[in-house]
């Protein structure tokens, strides 16, 4: 079957330097530490060409185990998705597909106008760079602040201290987390926590975001306030891919789902 995911919301755009801009655009006039103010910016054109499109794709591991069995599946730029299943039905499998971190068995995989087959090495670091990852353990440096844990994304990319600060305070207020930027990860709630995962994941403005099971390990309340996050980036154009277990929140949204059962993806809800 192939889905093609349905655009619940305004047209999205690309081109990454519109994201930025339109994320602070809603952030308003920040202010960075130094009291200097962010100017805001400039409404995109809309483009609905296709963000991820796996074709065909199927995945067997080693010990004999299908993850994933034919699945075809297209998701258009500026959509949210959600991918549910059980624990162990392939949801993960997807998504590290979607980012080189797994090889499909067969089958073709275009991220971002890219073929996975096609890019290896260099070009597969580069490609990451433009996808931002959510994880369900948070993953963040213990040693490391708030602030430090989101810039280090910038500084591995190479940006100069001006555009760090100039990226990191609108992120951290996207996720209300401006109060926090000197805190240590052991000093924050869990709720907390994974929304500096989703502030460092989305600070160099990727045109795509996977979130892995992002509410696994949070209450009703902060899971509700995640994945608000992830639609009021979705809104200024990021498309968003969600997977998760979690039926409650796939209920009250009003976004497209597809489901992994068996490692054959079928539609629920477009």
């Amino acid at each position: 079957m192939t889905f093609v995911a349905p655009r619940s919301d305004s047209s999205p755009t690309p081109v990454s330097q519109n994201i930025r801009e339109r994320l602070e655009q809603r952030l308003h006039r920040t202010s960075t530490p130094d009291g200097s103010n962010q100017d805001e910016f400039q409404e995109p054109q809309p483009t609905r060409s296709p963000m991820v499109v796996l074709s065909n794709i199927s995945k067997t591991y080693r010990n004999g185990s299908k993850a994933l069995i034919n699945v075809n599946l297209q998701v258009k730029r500026g959509d949210f998705l959600f991918v549910t299943g059980p624990s162990g039905s392939g949801k993960s499998t997807l998504l590290k597909l979607l980012y080189g971190q797994e090889r499909p068995s067969s089958g073709e995989i275009m991220v971002n106008d890219h073929n996975l087959s096609q890019v290896k090495g260099n070009r597969l670091a580069k490609l990451r760079r433009r996808i931002g990852i959510v994880f369900q353990d948070y993953k963040l440096i213990p040693r490391r602040t708030v602030a430090e844990n989101v810039e280090f994304v910038l500084w591995a990319q190479g940006f100069t201290r001006k555009e760090i600060n100039r990226r990191l305070w609108p992120t951290l207020k996207m996720v209300g987390l401006q109060h926090k930027a000197r805190c240590f990860p052991d000093e924050l709630s869990g709720g907390e926590q994974q929304r500096v995962s989703i502030a460092r994941a989305v600070v160099s403005t990727p045109p795509l975001l996977l979130a892995d099971e992002p509410t696994g390990n949070l209450d009703s309340d902060n899971s509700i306030q995640v994945i608000r996050i992830l639609k009021k980036l979705n809104s200024i154009g990021i498309t968003v891919i969600v997977t998760t277990h979690n039926e409650q929140l796939v209920r009250i949204s009003n976004h497209p789902v597809v489901q992994i059962h068996n490692g054959y993806l079928h539609q629920v809800r477009q």
